[in-house]
């Protein structure tokens, strides 16, 4: 029988990216110790307090269907915490629960993109986003950023790649750089978005990972409320990955829409997990800053690691769990360079490849082991790329 080309396209008919992540899961499970700084998961779990709340919202019995758009008390909740990080008058009415951030993305693109239309996203960008833009039955259309740039992105370029689009996604704090997109470099964002008449879909699911700089939703710049939409996530800011809850937030219009599509294919958002996201939104920042310490301590600890070699350069860590390095002075490209770590240390990192053109001769660190570990890992690594490059220069 044959299947919906929307289906068997959603990888563009290649690999979807998680080649040299799946290679080292399934070392693990052939019983090899493998250091795995591949995937975005906290090594510290859901903290007890926020479990302590969703236990005790599932034997008050909130374990039956929840309201489809979120429960009140959560919209409510997200709206005002939007509304203050932004100073963009938001209410409920702006805010749709989803089943993460990944279901956000897709809802998002639902709205804004019609079969055919063209999709932007930045390039490098997050293993699913292409996929994501593909599964609404749009045209996924990268536009690169330069590692000579720092990876901001051109407004001039996204302007020249805009012909035909309908929407543009970004992500900052990004996910795979490390890097926060400058206001300079969001206000030429918005002002494309403005001239071309594009919908800014925002990943901001890093935005209580913030090490340099300040985080900026470009919702909040000028004539951009009416056509961004925000997706956001208890996942990283929470260590609540598996709970899978997230939201979307835009124009009123847009949402009520969204509602309509979230009747048709999620159905809401487990109560109780919504009533420990709403708890733990609630405890306010010490919380979010439990969750986010471990990562601004490794990101110190990779610096000091990396200043005692002069292999690898890093892409300036301005937020988020990860480290992007350039290892193009090894010789080699970023997925070899993986494969080759794995094979000879056990050690898993993603290839830049794997996350678009821009990355090649890259690759992706998380900082997600304890402080020791990574540190040693991230050593091992260093050592590692300076034998091929001085093997190199001998050759």
């Amino acid at each position: 029988m044959k299947l919906s080309h929307r289906i068997t396209n959603i990888t563009g008919g290649g690999s979807d990216g998680w080649d040299v992540f799946n290679k080292a899961r399934a070392m693990v499970r052939a019983g090899v110790a493998v250091t795995e700084l591949t995937q975005g998961e906290h090594d510290i779990r859901t903290h007890p307090v926020i479990l302590d709340a969703m236990d005790a919202a599932a034997r008050a019995g909130k374990t039956g269907y929840s309201s489809v758009p979120g429960e009140l008390d959560l919209r409510d909740t997200v709206a005002a915490r939007i509304q203050d990080r932004t100073g963009v008058p938001t209410s409920r009415d702006n805010v749709l629960i989803t089943p993460g951030g990944q279901a956000a993305l897709f809802a998002a693109h639902n709205a804004t993109c019609d079969p055919g239309d063209v999709g932007l996203f930045i390039d490098p960008y997050y293993a699913t986003y292409p996929g994501t833009i593909r599964g609404v039955a749009a045209i996924a259309k990268p536009v690169q950023a330069h590692a000579e740039d720092g990876f901001q992105p051109r407004a001039a370029e996204i302007d020249a790649a805009a012909e035909g689009a309908t929407s543009l996604l970004i992500n900052t704090p990004n996910n795979p750089t490390g890097v926060v997109y400058s206001r300079n470099t969001l206000e030429g964002i918005a002002g494309v978005c403005r001239k071309r008449d594009l919908w800014l879909i925002s990943d901001e699911v890093y935005d209580t990972q913030v090490w340099e700089g300040e985080h900026l939703s470009p919702r909040a710049l000028p004539d951009m409320v009416d056509r961004t939409l925000v997706v956001g996530s208890m996942s990283k800011s929470h260590a609540m990955t598996g709970s899978r809850c997230g939201w979307v937030v835009g124009p009123e219009e847009a949402i009520a829409h969204l509602i309509n599509l979230a009747t048709h294919t999620t159905y809401g958002v487990p109560g109780f997990v919504q009533a420990a996201g709403n708890f733990a939104l609630n405890e306010g920042p010490w919380l979010e800053d439990e969750v986010a310490a471990p990562f601004r301590r490794r990101r110190a600890l990779a610096q000091q690691v990396l200043q005692a070699q002069n292999v690898l350069r890093l892409v300036p860590a301005q937020g988020a769990m990860y480290l992007m390095l350039d290892i193009r002075a090894t010789g080699m490209n970023g997925e070899a360079f993986a494969y080759a770590l794995l094979d000879t240390h056990h050690i898993a990192v993603m290839p830049g490849e794997s996350f678009g053109k821009a990355a090649a001769g890259h690759i992706r660190v998380a900082m997600t082991v304890d402080d020791a570990g990574f540190a040693a890992a991230l050593k091992t690594l260093c050592d590692f790329a300076g034998q091929i490059a001085k093997t190199r220069a001998a050759e």
